[in-house]
């Protein structure tokens, strides 16, 4: 009995949601796989591959943190440009903070310039992150702060490389010290919101992008039609991925069928990786004309439909 009462007691949960914003390409979806410790988020060298708002879910002692990979911030020109940005801000407004992520390589350039001055805009806490900072001087790294932190209240900065690793423990504590009291929102051990099905399309949309270098990724987009959990444990996969035109759904095959083969693989390895089972991928290339202006595919990407 003794024993039992000299047990310190558990420690009070905590919870809060951080939003990550930043310029494409800042490093935001390597900084929450980071965070996270595991996938959820898609990771390209082109910008502008998150399209909505990927909640990824890390524990950190008692507290449950909710990282809100947001995507990059930039001028919009396209339907889907706006609907991107919009989807952006509200994802800053929602937070319990706003981590706001700068490449330290590109530094206080135009675009983050014009993020910084709208940060004005959304209240609440906010902190600036330099990522990149292993390939950038430490006299370079002193000025992008005082520059940054001239240009927006910040409550702290902290450096760090999303890619290697670094500073990226010291920062997650921080942010776990800070959230408010109360519940977890997610079970112990899940790391993302998004269901298997969405994750599952962004790998092979990932894989577009890593294969085709043209801008034929940015009009198209990946749909899991089926997911079909097989008696022996494995998972059987139906996914169709839609282009605006013929000529487009041509390169995606490539010759022979080759380049659609090997997006199929490259996913269908990550896919199964994930999924801890074997998986059978099978891929479909379809035309839909004008899908970048048609609500539905919108609201199946979680982005609100821009009106304008």
């Amino acid at each position: 009995m003794a024993d039992e009462q000299d047990k310190a007691p558990a420690a009070e949960p905590h919870c809060g949601f951080v939003a990550l914003i930043g310029a494409p390409n800042a490093g935001k979806s390597t900084l929450l796989n980071a965070l996270v410790g595991s996938k959820v988020t898609i990771v390209s060298h082109k910008v502008q591959t998150t399209r909505a708002l990927i909640r990824g879910i890390a524990l950190e002692g008692a507290t449950q943190l909710i990282f809100v990979d947001t995507p990059g911030i930039f001028s919009p020109k396209r339907r889907l440009d706006r609907a991107m940005v919009t989807t952006a801000w509200s994802g800053a407004h929602e937070a319990d903070l706003v981590a706001v992520l700068i490449d330290a390589r590109k530094g206080v350039d135009e675009e983050a310039e014009d993020l910084l001055g709208r940060l004005a805009e959304v209240g609440g806490r906010k902190i600036l992150i330099l990522n990149k900072i292993d390939v950038v001087p430490r006299e370079t790294l002193l000025g992008l702060t005082k520059r940054a932190n001239d240009l927006a209240r910040f409550e702290a900065t902290f450096m760090i490389s999303a890619l290697t690793g670094d500073g990226v423990a010291d920062l997650k504590t921080w942010l776990a010290e800070r959230m408010p009291a109360g519940p977890w929102l997610y079970p112990e051990d899940q790391m993302s919101d998004a269901p298997m099905r969405q994750l599952a399309a962004e790998i092979t949309r990932e894989k577009l992008f890593e294969r085709l270098h043209q801008e034929l990724p940015y009009h198209s987009t990946v749909e899991t039609e089926q997911w079909k959990e097989l008696r022996n444990g494995e998972v059987r996969i139906e996914q169709t991925i839609y282009v605006e035109r013929e000529s487009q759904r041509k390169i995606v095959i490539g010759k022979g069928g080759q380049t659609l083969r090997a997006i199929g693989e490259s996913a269908r390895r990550e896919i199964a990786e994930i999924a801890e089972t074997k998986v059978h991928l099978f891929l479909f290339v379809k035309v839909r004309e004008g899908w970048g202006d048609d609500p539905e595919r919108y609201r199946a990407m979680g982005l609100e439909f821009p009106r304008e």
